[in-house]
């Protein structure tokens, strides 16, 4: 099916919003009136410029305000209308969006507003234009789907359909089941959008929250699947208000915009993309680092060794039990520190997870690669992180441990390395990576279309200077779990760190060896325990025990969490955690303990 996509979904001049929905790969645009009137460009130059960009105009709107009035005020109306016409034709569109009425002076009468957009349909058809009522979710009598199409049906004229908003649709709750009863032929247009579920007054809710289709918490494909049911042809179109979209940069809102669709497509069978490569593991995490020696001390306290090195590139690996840690010496932000670069994630099929995110527009990275160096893809997260598709230890594929030489360093398999592997680190658990503060929704919805992840719900953390907020995506065995941050304070460097939490059985063990090796952990507050020994029924001396370490715990309804934390590097920090009983969290209750602490240990060492 056809793209299209509204110009005020998208910042910036209208010049910049079509350059950025036709590289995005949209087949039209809607042209939004105050963009055309704040350009410099005349109709026929903005016509001109979209035929060049190979984009098609396939709606010009807003009007409004204009049935069920006065005969005067109609007059009025209809006067305008005519000029709005001609300027569609100008443009080269061929449908105008006529929104129901919010006018005081509207009445509630469904035959007088049929008789009248009867009316503007007469004058649109005199310049070969269509046009597409809508009900607007806070129109004054017309507020519903179903009541426009009764007003159009009653009206009985070529030159007037409906369009279907899904916004409008969905936030009253309405059942969009009826849509089927529509003809298709009398659907003049489809404009999609997703929002998260709030309770809040419609009208805010639509101007402010509107997101991309799979960002919110509508079943927008089912009302797609509804609407296509009825034979409808034309495109499917995004129509999206977003405070957030409208300061980001046009050309990633654009191609996130793009991907929605796509996945929507693929959802209701409108399209065929290769099917999804879910990841089965991390098979590491690559830290970026100008100076090695605090990141070599941090593993190395946590129990890490520095196993190999690569044959042609400034990189170590540092490996405990499954857990596998890359530190790369070449470029890296001086100012900023260390950062998490990069993760490999285990795949059944990297070549075809590559296929998969190419056709969500996610292209692999060129890459700098010696002559025997594994062949390894990559693509970008919308933050600017590294995925890399690996298949480590799998017979037929190349294995990218092969390009590293080993140290001679390797730990050693002693009955001490045994009896001390219990309480070390067997695996990483999860990433918490921090996104740039316009792309928290898009991240959430690049790792659930382009990789397979399950998105779950949102959670909201205090932090002393703003609110976090976070979501996790996960395979369906918790093998990979990512968890994706952002905050209310994006230039805080605390906010920004990012996390790699390691698996063990034991973290108390983990806690003594980690302080007995020089680590610092990271000072917990003494009226959390306070609180804690108010919340949960636990002895003193395991009270005492997390206390002394600096451990922090949590309980649900499927098991236990204990876990700490390193001081932070640059801008990563470990964390230690133990799970007991399936718990199934990430520790959410204590977040604001350790972000409030972290921020305290950031200003007490003037990092």
């Amino acid at each position: 099916m056809r793209t299209s996509i509204a110009t005020v979904s998208l910042s910036g001049p209208l010049t910049e919003k079509l350059t950025a929905a036709a590289r995005a790969g949209f087949d039209g645009v809607e042209i939004f009136e105050n963009d055309l009137l704040a350009s410099p460009l005349t109709p026929e130059e903005i016509r001109a410029r979209c035929a060049d960009l190979g984009l098609s105009i396939d709606l010009y709107q807003p009007m409004r305000d204009l049935e069920a009035v006065p005969a005067e005020e109609f007059a009025r109306g209809l006067r305008r209308a005519r000029h709005k016409f001609e300027l569609t034709r100008r443009l080269g569109a061929d449908t105008v969006l006529v929104c129901s009425s919010v006018s005081p002076l509207a009445v509630d009468d469904d035959a007088l507003a049929a008789e009248q957009l009867s009316g503007l349909a007469d004058a649109a058809a005199e310049y070969g234009v269509r046009i597409a009522y809508e009900a607007l979710a806070w129109g004054r009598h017309v507020n519903t789907y179903d009541h426009a199409w009764r007003i159009v049906e009653a009206a009985g004229h070529p030159a007037l359909g409906t369009c279907l908003d899904s916004f409008h649709i969905l936030s009253r709750g309405s059942d969009p089941k009826g849509i089927e009863d529509i003809p298709g032929e009398k659907i003049f247009f489809l404009q999609l959008a997703d929002a998260p579920l709030l309770a809040m007054d419609v009208l805010q809710w639509s101007r402010h929250y509107r997101c991309f289709p799979g960002q919110g918490g509508f079943d927008v494909a089912g009302l797609v699947r509804h609407v296509l049911h009825t034979g409808y042809s034309g495109p499917l179109s995004l129509e999206v208000f977003n405070d957030v979209f409208r300061q980001a940069e046009a050309g990633p809102t654009a191609v996130d915009a793009r991907r929605s669709l796509l996945l929507l497509q693929e959802t209701v069978g409108a399209a065929a993309l290769p099917e999804p490569v879910v990841p089965t593991g991390i098979a590491f995490a690559e830290l970026v680092t100008p100076d090695t020696e605090p990141v070599a001390a941090l593993l190395t306290a946590l129990g890490f060794t520095r196993t190999a090195r690569h044959r042609g590139k400034p990189v170590d690996l540092w490996q405990q039990g499954e857990a596998r840690i890359l530190v790369n010496t070449g470029p890296a932000v001086r100012r900023a520190g260390a950062g998490l670069a990069a993760i490999g994630l285990e795949s059944p099929d990297p070549a075809g997870a590559a296929r998969r995110a190419e056709a969500l527009l996610a292209p692999v990275l060129p890459r700098r690669r010696a002559v025997g160096d594994a062949q390894l893809d990559a693509v970008a997260a919308p933050d600017g992180t590294e995925l890399f598709f690996c298949a480590t230890d799998r017979p037929g594929h190349p294995d990218w441990r092969a390009d590293f030489e080993p140290t001679g360093h390797g730990p050693a398999a002693t009955a001490a390395t045994a009896a001390t592997a219990a309480i070390g680190v067997r695996r990483i658990d999860h990433l918490a990576l921090t996104q740039p503060w316009h792309q928290f929704d898009e991240a959430a919805l690049f790792h659930r279309s382009v990789l397979g992840l399950r998105a779950q719900e949102s959670v909201d953390v205090a932090d002393p200077y703003g609110l976090l907020r976070s979501r996790a995506v996960t395979n369906d065995d918790d093998t990979v779990r990512i968890a994706l941050t952002v905050g209310a304070a994006p230039t805080d460097d605390t906010v920004r760190a990012q996390h790699i939490a390691l698996a063990t059985d034991d973290v108390v063990a983990a806690a003594r060896r980690f302080r007995a090796a020089g680590g610092r952990p990271l000072p917990v507050p003494g009226n959390y325990y306070d609180d804690l020994a108010a919340r949960f029924d636990l002895p003193d001396e395991e009270l005492d025990t997390y206390r002394e370490l600096g451990i922090l715990y949590d309980r649900d309804a499927h098991g236990v969490f204990r876990h700490c934390y390193t001081h932070t590097v640059g801008r990563v920090f470990f964390e230690l955690l133990q799970r007991d009983g399936g718990y199934r969290g990430y520790g959410a209750q204590n977040a604001p303990v350790r972000l409030a602490a972290q921020h305290t240990a950031r200003h007490l060492t003037g990092g």
